[in-house]
């Protein structure tokens, strides 16, 4: 949920991405350029190495959902120089981002090698703020955009701009730094295709309430998925324990832009779907997105609390017969809709997951909404008369799930 500034509960932390809208010769809306802030109220950006933009993809497409932030829309996304060169990955595939090389990125041999490589992946390519005798003219015949500043250019210095961009067939000229409507009137004199800035529309920021994931569990996932020898349960044991990390590998396995639109019943289905070299780029990402830092860290018991339910759940599908890796993701969401506060079907919105999974988030319908609904009862000590029978049994399930989950913490 989008939210204003309130005091944080240690249980979650807040994230925050800028988002500025890019409209066309009509005045329609086409595109948006995400930006990373640092918090509400940032008016600009306060990180801009690779820290920053890791963190602005993480939160783009494993937090709010790049579909929630652009709809159907393009989406602009800054690169520093190490995810040009491939000395960080990007995770995700070609399809609506667009790839904006920084103009603080110094253009070498290696630089257009990268950007070359991308632009053959299928990525549209940017040039940022871009002017005449930096070295960024060598990338002009692999950009499908160009970004150029208006206000505050000398009128002739843009037209030369415009000139040499328009000796290059199919490249789209976006007009940036538009702040009054000579800008505009100028820019549309020029021919420019697309139009960006403070007059059109300042950068949004938008708020999301969020688990923080435990640095440790990053490493130790790392670490296991550079290993060919490790098993997959392993890397699958070792999301689960961390409900944020979980949250975020379902979220991202079910990104738009990652091409992998499959139903999901459980975290090893998003895991197998993604496979150990995407898992390996998200997670890494994810742990340097983490160094811009936030103010909040994770309560012990909430964390012990989500992981509690959802090691109950799956305890008590076993003695049922039903699959365990499901009803422990249902309980997983169910306790992280819990912790939010969140309605569960909004948490679950943006995933695609199966219907008998969703039908036991969101209403605690179904064979695995019963166990839901039964290990809800049981911590609130409101178990139906006719279930007081079981009680031993749960009181016992109940038990296990809390020492695992405390043991989990405890080494987070």
């Amino acid at each position: 949920m989008y939210t204003a500034d309130r005091p944080v509960d240690c249980g979650w932390h807040r994230i925050h991405i800028g988002r500025q809208p890019i409209h066309d010769t009509t005045g329609e809306l086409v595109a948006y350029e995400l930006l990373f802030r640092s918090n509400a109220r940032a008016e600009g950006a306060s990180a801009r190495g690779a820290e920053a933009t890791s963190q602005v993809i993480v939160n783009a497409f494993s937090e709010f959902g790049l579909e929630r932030l652009t709809g159907s829309r393009l989406c602009f996304i800054n690169l520093t120089r190490e995810f040009l060169v491939g000395e960080l990955p990007l995770p995700f595939d070609s399809g609506s981002v667009v790839l904006e090389v920084l103009e603080s990125v110094s253009i070498d041999d290696q630089v257009i090698s990268g950007v070359r490589k991308l632009s053959e992946q299928g990525f549209a390519i940017a040039l940022d703020d871009f002017i005449l005798g930096n070295e960024h003219e060598r990338l002009l015949d692999v950009a499908s955009y160009v970004k150029l500043e208006v206000s505050g250019v000398d009128p002739e210095v843009l037209r030369s701009r415009v000139a040499v961009c328009r000796a290059y067939e199919g490249l789209l000229l976006v007009a940036e730094r538009l702040e009054t409507m000579e800008d505009l009137a100028f820019a549309r004199e020029l021919g420019f295709h697309l139009f960006q800035g403070y007059l059109l529309g300042k950068p949004r920021v938008l708020s999301l309430d969020t688990l923080e994931p435990s640095r440790l569990r990053h490493l130790e996932l790392i670490s296991k998925l550079a290993d060919e020898q490790t098993d997959m349960d392993e890397v699958a044991a070792t999301v689960t324990a961390d409900p944020a990390l979980s949250y975020r590998i379902l979220r991202a396995a079910n990104s738009a832009a990652t091409g992998l639109w499959q139903r999901i019943s459980s975290v090893n289905d998003a895991i197998m779907i993604m496979g150990t070299e995407r898992l390996r780029h998200w997670v890494t990402l994810m742990l340097l997105s983490d160094v811009v830092g936030t103010d909040g860290n994770v309560e012990p018991e909430r964390m012990s609390y989500i992981l509690t339910r959802a090691r109950l759940c799956q305890l008590l599908s076993k003695s049922l017969g039903l699959p365990s890796d499901k009803a422990f993701t249902v309980g997983l969401l169910s306790g992280i809709a819990d912790l939010l506060g969140v309605a569960p079907a909004d948490l679950i919105s943006h995933l695609v997951l199966s219907e008998d999974v969703s039908d036991a988030v969101i209403g605690e319908r179904g064979p695995l909404g019963s166990v839901v609904t039964t290990a809800k009862a049981y911590e609130s000590g409101r178990l139906p008369d006719d279930r007081i029978d079981e009680s031993g049994r749960l009181a016992h399930a109940y038990l296990s799930a809390v020492d695992w989950s405390m043991n989990i913490v405890a080494s987070a």
